[in-house]
């Protein structure tokens, strides 16, 4: 059985409040890289740019990463970006276990940026990974055999369910 636990018009209201805080905490920093996961961490990291541009005022360069997320051994960024010294927020859709946070940050890690922040959509709160969220829209807790699933558009997310 499949329920509703986020509306499209809620998951916007949660995206633009995520949008103030990542402004609000990053205020003194003239760049961001928003590193989203594919396939809809990157579409969740585009609406975050697009929310934060009002209120923020440094540049932010948004990029996809991708990874096969059932077996994480190749890691690709889709430009060759210097990474060295800057301010980096990695997106996902749904925190699970957090090992593809995890798996994701392991190269970032090797190239020497100045701080890294995580952000989900929604949020498990039971992880098999030692990954702290910096921004959560929606944390909830689930059985080990219950899965959610963020449905996304071109440029919006549709919604999330629970099954």
């Amino acid at each position: 059985m499949k329920k509703q636990i986020l509306t499209e018009e809620v998951a916007l209201k949660k995206l633009k409040r995520i949008a103030l805080e990542v402004a609000e905490r990053n205020f003194n920093e003239k760049e961001l890289l928003l590193i989203g996961i594919k396939e809809n961490g990157i579409v969740i990291a585009q609406i975050i740019s697009k929310l934060m541009k009002a209120v923020f005022t440094g540049s932010i360069t948004v990029v996809a990463l991708g990874m096969n997320k059932k077996k994480p051994t190749t890691i690709t960024i889709e430009k060759d970006i210097d990474i060295d010294g800057k301010t980096i927020l990695l997106i996902d859709d749904v925190a699970n276990s957090g090992r593809t946070m995890l798996y994701a940050l392991k190269p970032l890690l090797e190239k020497h940026p100045k701080k890294i922040q995580t952000l989900a959509l929604v949020e498990r709160t039971h992880k098999n990974f030692p990954v702290d969220l910096d921004y959560v829209g929606l944390s909830i807790s689930t059985t080990l055999n219950e899965h959610i699933t963020i449905e996304v558009g071109k440029d919006k997310v549709m919604g999330a369910w629970m099954e």
